[in-house]
């Protein structure tokens, strides 16, 4: 927009820019977007009506219908935050998304394991194959020339793991084939098994979504050895995950050593977990 703009030229501006930020959402989050603003087609320009129209023409109710609406709203939001000084390309990836992330990490074993679920809604058609990325911190002293994610993956179900590559000196990049091409709309469930070889140094847990991310839930269990307090991680650069000054709200682990976190309509980009110390190494979901 410029300062030269009249109320019409702002206003095409303005529904242009919803419409580019409703082609990267879901099939239903955009629908909602689109009715709610009146943004396609003929509407009425009362918003109520707008909603009655929604409701009808899905049958379900005006409340059912505005909290969708709601949410829909925020995601656009967060996506238009994302989208700053972001690659375009990057955003514009909206082959799937990810409903719900749940993640148990045990460290009360002599090699900790990560059991990782996730389900994610296709949002393209015919979609054969799912990239993900993991990241295990570790200290500079320890980053060879050539990298090795020092983490072991197993798949336990929902597709094949066929290749991997490091995108950096601590981020594999992992390709997962699907059991059969799934359409848009479709839903996809599929688990992993992680292991640390060795005794675990200080660790944190987050997930850093390159992708929208609806919910996430993370359980960690310390066992006997557990910390004093945990660092909640919600919203944080990365940048201020093992950084000590920054202020975080305290968890205390319960009776069975163990923390549970939940996390929903989590930003891009930013870092969502738990820190129990000023650690040099971590592990990142993606």
């Amino acid at each position: 927009m410029s300062s030269g703009d009249d109320n019409a030229e702002v206003r095409r501006k303005l529904v242009q820019w919803m419409q580019n930020l409703a082609e990267l959402l879901p099939v239903d989050s955009a629908q909602m977007i689109r009715g709610a603003f009146g943004i396609q087609g003929t509407s009425s320009p009362f918003y109520q009506d707008r909603v009655r129209q929604l409701a009808i023409s899905m049958d379900r109710d005006d409340r059912t219908v505005r909290r969708r609406i709601d949410d829909a709203i925020e995601q656009m939001a967060q996506l238009a935050h994302s989208s700053v000084g972001s690659n375009s390309s990057q955003l514009k990836d909206r082959s799937w998304h990810t409903e719900e992330l749940r993640v148990a990490l045990i460290l009360d074993l002599d090699t900790p394991e990560v059991f990782e679920t996730r389900r994610i809604i296709i949002d393209a058609d015919e979609l054969a194959e799912v990239d993900f990325a993991l990241t295990a911190d570790v200290s500079r002293s320890t980053k060879a020339e050539s990298p090795k994610l020092p983490v072991e993956i197993d798949m336990i179900y929902g597709g094949t793991l066929y290749f991997r590559v490091m995108e950096s000196s601590d981020r594999a990049r992992m390709m997962l084939r699907l059991p059969m091409p799934l359409r848009r709309g479709a839903l996809h469930e599929f688990g992993l098994r992680m292991r640390v070889p060795g005794p675990p140094e200080e660790l944190h847990y987050v997930c850093v979504p390159r992708k929208q991310c609806d919910f996430f839930d993370l359980r960690v269990r310390f066992g006997k050895e557990c910390p004093e307090s945990v660092d909640l991680i919600e919203s944080a650069f990365q940048g201020d995950i093992r950084d000590p000054y920054v202020k975080n709200e305290k968890i205390i682990p319960d009776g069975a050593g163990e923390v549970h976190v939940q996390f929903r309509s989590l930003t891009p980009g930013f870092a969502y977990g738990i820190r129990w110390s000023e650690s040099s190494s971590g592990l990142q979901a993606h």
